[in-house]
């Protein structure tokens, strides 16, 4: 065959090629994200870092959100020094602070630069943050103008230190964030990678019944981190119980998945208390499974 038309055939073909492959039915999905899960140990953060990570790398975790605030794992006085410790256990078996649950949430409050920088040396990538309270006796819309230069200011910290604060929405009347529309606006001119939302399926889900979507859609564009709990509705307030037994529809994690977030999950088990760390470990690893069956399930 002449060269010069088996030339032109080559290429009349690598174009057709690329033509077809640019069409739907022959287009390239885009990878699945994987996200990280990792478990808040709040209730038990007795252990020794040691066998806190054993027993948490034990259940298939990927990493644990800390708790590096007052009353927690580690006091903020004492962060930058015995944080690394932390770290070193958790990384022998292959597990990370996922996010530093802290009590931070103003950039000139005490230990804050500190924890935070230690944190950062570390290689921890994101924190939450403390809440902001409302005072129900004064205008809304005035307390979140005075609120925008405060986060302002902790969100130049966290760009400066290559961190991501984030918030979580907690349900309650006077909790900033419970709406997730205040947050919207709070961080309206805030990059996400400085600041963003802890989204909390189970907080949201009491908060706004069964329009939760909507919420979800409104953090969506500074979606840090996903919060997994569930609860049923006792006779005045919302009671919480293992994951898949309340109100909590696991349809949320399509959402997630259509959102193509690919940020940390954390699960969250607050209805046994203080009871004792054994049942804490084995409500955990229960609720962790149904979290990993349900995102096994998820579709977009």
């Amino acid at each position: 065959m002449n060269s010069h038309f088996a030339c032109l055939s080559r290429r009349t073909f690598l174009t057709g090629l690329a033509a077809a492959c640019a069409t739907p039915r022959c287009s390239v999905a885009a990878p699945k994200p994987t996200n990280k899960v990792c478990a808040f140990v709040k209730f038990v953060q007795s252990l020794s870092h040691d066998e806190l990570a054993e027993r948490i790398a034990e259940m298939g975790f990927d990493g644990i959100e800390a708790t590096i605030r007052t009353g927690g794992q580690i006091e903020p006085e004492r962060a930058a020094d015995e944080l690394p410790a932390l770290v070193e256990a958790l990384q022998k078996h292959n597990i990370e602070i996922t996010i530093m649950a802290s009590s931070i949430n103003r950039a000139d409050q005490p230990h804050a630069q500190r924890t935070l920088r230690a944190a950062a040396l570390l290689g921890i990538k994101r924190y939450r943050l403390a809440y902001y309270k409302y005072d129900l006796k004064r205008s809304i819309t005035e307390q979140l103008r005075e609120l925008k230069p405060v986060v302002k200011d902790l969100a130049a910290l966290n760009h400066d230190l290559g961190m991501t604060g984030v918030y979580q929405n907690h349900a309650g009347a006077t909790a900033v964030g419970a709406t997730i529309w205040d947050l919207h606006e709070l961080f309206a001119d805030i990059a996400p990678e400085d600041m963003g939302i802890a989204f909390d399926i189970r907080h949201a889900t009491a908060e706004a019944g069964m329009s939760w979507p909507v919420l979800f859609n409104v953090a969506r564009e500074h979606l840090g981190a996903v919060y997994v709990k569930d609860f049923v509705w006792g006779d005045k307030r919302p009671e919480n119980v293992p994951l898949g037994e309340g109100r909590v529809d696991k349809s949320f994690f399509n959402y997630v998945k259509q959102a193509r977030f690919a940020g940390p999950i954390s699960l969250h088990v607050e209805y046994l208390g203080k009871v004792g760390v054994e049942e804490n470990l084995a409500a955990m690893k229960n609720d962790l499974a149904t979290l990993r069956s349900w995102l096994a399930e998820a579709s977009d």
